[in-house]
This record gives C-alpha cells, structure tokens and sequence, in this order.
C-alpha cells in the first residue's frame, strides 16, 4: 500500500497540500446522501421544498463548507483541545441537569437565545476526542489501572444523560465509548468479563432503573399489537407503510401512509420508511449500500493511520455513525424499540446534522494527516 513507501514521518504539512489529500470520494457519498435527504423531504412536505428540504440542503452546504475548514487543521489542534472540548461538553450536561428547557417530558436541551443545544449530541463528539487523546498515550489498555479513566469518562456523560431522560442516547454514548476501548486494545478477558457482569447486572436495572414511559416502549416493541391506536401506533404504521413498497415502490410522491399523514414523523426519525414505500425494497438497499460504503471509507481511513489518536478518532466517529443507522433502521422495520434516534444526513435536524458533518471533518482530518505520527507527551501543538 502506497503509506508504506512513506520514508519518515511527517510533522506539517503545507495548505495546498491537504487540499491535495482531501478524500473527495467521501464528500461525494456525503453529497448524494444529504441530497436524498432533501428528495424525500420535498416528499415529505406534501411535494414542496417548504419547511423541510430547502432548509435541510442550507443547512448541509453550510455544514459542508465547515467540514472542508475543519479538516485543513492541523491534527496536533485537535489532539491539544481533546481535553478542554470534552471538559466544556461535560460541564454543558451538568448545566442541563440545573438549566434545561423541558419539552416532551425530557430536560434534554440548553436555551442559549438564538439557538436550543443539545448537549448530549456535542458529548458524542466529545467522547471520541477525549478517549482518543488518553488511550494515545497509554501503552497497556489491558492493564485495569488504565481503565480507570476511561471508565469514568464514559461513565458521568451516561449517567447524566440517562437521567434527562434520554435513555437511547445514553446508550449510544456508552456503546461509543466501549469500542473505542475495544478498538484501543482491550483483552477478550476484560471484554468477556464486561458482557458477564452486564448481563448479571441488566435485570436489576429492568427492574429499577427504567421509567413507566420506557417500560411502555419495550413493551410496545414486544407486542405493538397489543394497543394499535395508542403506544404501537408507530411501529405499525411504519410496518404498513414499509410492506407495501414491494420490491420497487409506489414512486415518487406516490406514498399513500405519508400522503395521508397515517405516518408520525415522517421527515425525522421515520424517513426510512417513506424510502421503503415510495422506492421499495431496492430503494432501501440502495440507500443502506450508500451508508455501508461510507462506513467502509471511514474505518479504511482509521486503518490507514499512523497515530494511535488518529485511528480511534476515525474509527471512533464511524462507529458513531454506524450506530445512528443502524439503530434507526433497527427500530422503523420493528427490530429495536422505537428510541427517536434520526437517520443520518437523511432526517430533517439541524443539530444531528451539525454534529456528524463535525464528525466527519475528524475523518476528513486523519486522512489528510495520515502520515504523521503525534508525540505521546503532553504538549502538542500551540
């Protein structure tokens, strides 16, 4: 492979230069992902670019043009502010437990004036960054002292966002957190002991740790039928509409659950189904493909990398992004309980949009610096 040939490591790299190492073919799938989005929004909306889809593609191509800026940087930059972003997102989650705005029986946002934060969505990013930086510099992941730290990183942030309630993301944020772990080193024998301790430890928090609306939701994931109109309304809607795509859809603006309004949140968190209906069973492979390849790109450039920090930030956002799909598709086709998390670049959002465009300007980054291999001591880069 043609980073083998490299002679000594790099230490800084000129403008043109990481213009030249730009991954475009990522950009690309970036691209025609974000422009499904704006289609089947347009669908969503009745057959108007209007609230949806104008909106979505503004907010693409700015986070685009941030994404490019982003990862022109100089990796050492990132490495230096692992620490003080995880720091700030974290103190963001403590201010929500004192200051957040409450909005469907969940205190999950900050009213910063212009704009409501979600900071649970910043510590994701956070996390990746900050596990990255600390698992760089240690040279035994299997020792249980080095774990230590990680435990709590991963830890606080799952904590205080299970008790917004927000109990997918806190999910999320511990899975992220695990694979990196993993991804860093960590013996069979600490994960295998993991998973035993888990499993002895999950019918005590099935018991005492979930609320009635959660108990309700797995219970509708067990048997939406039991109340149709009610809690599995969701679920099955969802189910009807997928079904009746068949192999190649009812076309374009032709999707009679989303036209009729029989489908709840449509352009959020259950677009896919509306993908399903309108293109089918091809359709939705189609679209799935896009998502594997840009997993594949993702983990190839971790791969790639020289730098401990780079391979886990890389391989640390995909599988940030990976989760977000999977769990998403998981839950509209009735395989997970409905837990509202959006299907990346595709959903309408702003701040999912934000954050895994951020993400992937952290790929974007390690692949432009691939080469170079970052110093394990404290002091980086000023």
């Amino acid at each position: 492979m043609s980073y083998l040939r490299v002679a000594r490591p790099e230490v800084t790299l000129s403008f043109s230069a990481k213009l030249a190492r730009i991954n475009w073919f990522l950009i690309l799938l970036l691209v025609v992902l974000a422009i499904i989005g704006m289609v089947m929004l347009y669908s969503a909306s009745g057959g108007s670019f209007s609230p949806y889809s104008s909106r979505h593609g503004i907010r693409f191509v700015v986070s685009l043009v941030l994404l490019l800026a982003l990862a022109l940087v100089d990796i050492r930059i990132w490495m230096t502010l692992a620490y003080p972003i995880y720091a700030v997102a974290l103190l963001l989650l403590f201010g929500v437990e004192f200051f957040g705005v409450t909005a469907m029986g969940a205190q999950r946002w900050l009213d910063l004036g212009p704009i409501r934060l979600q900071p649970s969505e910043i510590m994701k990013l956070a996390l990746v960054l900050g596990l990255a930086r600390y698992l760089h510099g240690v040279d035994d992941i299997t020792k249980f002292r080095n774990l230590i730290i990680p435990i709590f990183m991963i830890g606080v942030p799952f904590l205080l966002i299970l008790t917004q309630p927000d109990l997918g993301t806190s999910i999320l944020v511990g899975a992220i957190g695990v694979l990196i772990v993993f991804m860093a080193g960590l013996s069979w024998r600490i994960i295998i002991a993991g998973i035993v301790a888990l499993a002895i430890s999950l019918p005590l928090f099935l018991r005492f740790g979930l609320k009635e609306y959660q108990w309700r939701r797995i219970q509708t994931f067990l048997n939406p039928e039991e109340d149709p109109l009610g809690s599995g309304y969701h679920i099955l809607q969802s189910k009807i509409a997928l079904g009746s795509g068949g192999l190649d859809g009812k076309g374009f603006l032709n999707g009679s659950q989303s036209n009729l309004n029989f489908l709840p949140e449509k352009q959020t968190d259950f677009i896919f189904t509306m993908i399903g209906e309108e293109f089918g069973f091809l359709g939705s492979i189609g679209v799935l493909a896009l998502f594997v390849i840009v997993t594949f790109v993702g983990f190839y450039i971790a791969i790639q990398s020289r730098s401990v920090f780079g391979r886990l930030v890389a391989g640390g956002v995909t599988t940030m992004f990976c989760l977000y799909v999977l769990v998403n598709v998981g839950m509209v086709v009735g395989l997970l309980p409905v837990v509202g998390v959006p299907l990346p670049l595709i959903s309408y959002g702003g701040t999912v949009m934000l954050t895994v465009m951020i993400g992937f300007a952290m790929v974007m980054n390690v692949h432009i610096h691939r080469y170079s291999e970052l110093p394990k001591g404290r002091l980086l880069f000023l």
